[in-house]
């Protein structure tokens, strides 16, 4: 077994990072080294806190970890949008990250569940 890497979410989140390296490695998000950044950082949180509290040794640590991926799916959503409204991210790739990002906040929210109550 591969641990975190069987699930489903966390490769999905992995390969939206992956999508947000791409996006900004060229055009004005090639200049706005900060904002760059920001954007990577909340990309690459989101597998990154997944796999760490699938690898921690309590559903209740798990868990704690899923809301902070959860959370760092927040800032993505809210950076991609202000990447569109400035004009760094055309209309289509906007809306096919938001909607990789909104399945990925729906497939969160039942990990959070099915581990949370597994500590009941």
């Amino acid at each position: 077994m591969a641990g975190f890497k069987d699930l489903k979410v966390w490769r999905r989140a992995k390969e939206l990072a992956v999508d947000i390296y791409k996006e900004t490695q060229e055009g004005p998000f090639s200049r706005d080294f900060g904002f760059r950044d920001q954007i990577r950082k909340a990309a690459v949180s989101v597998p990154s806190n997944i796999a760490e509290g699938d690898e921690r040794g309590s559903n209740k640590d798990a868990v704690r970890f899923f809301y902070i991926a959860k959370g760092s799916l927040a800032e993505l959503r809210t950076q991609v949008e202000i990447a569109f409204e400035i004009g760094y991210l055309a209309s289509e790739n906007t809306k096919g990250l938001d909607n990789k990002s909104m399945v990925i906040g729906k497939m969160l929210g039942s990990l959070i569940k099915a581990r949370s109550n597994s500590c009941k």
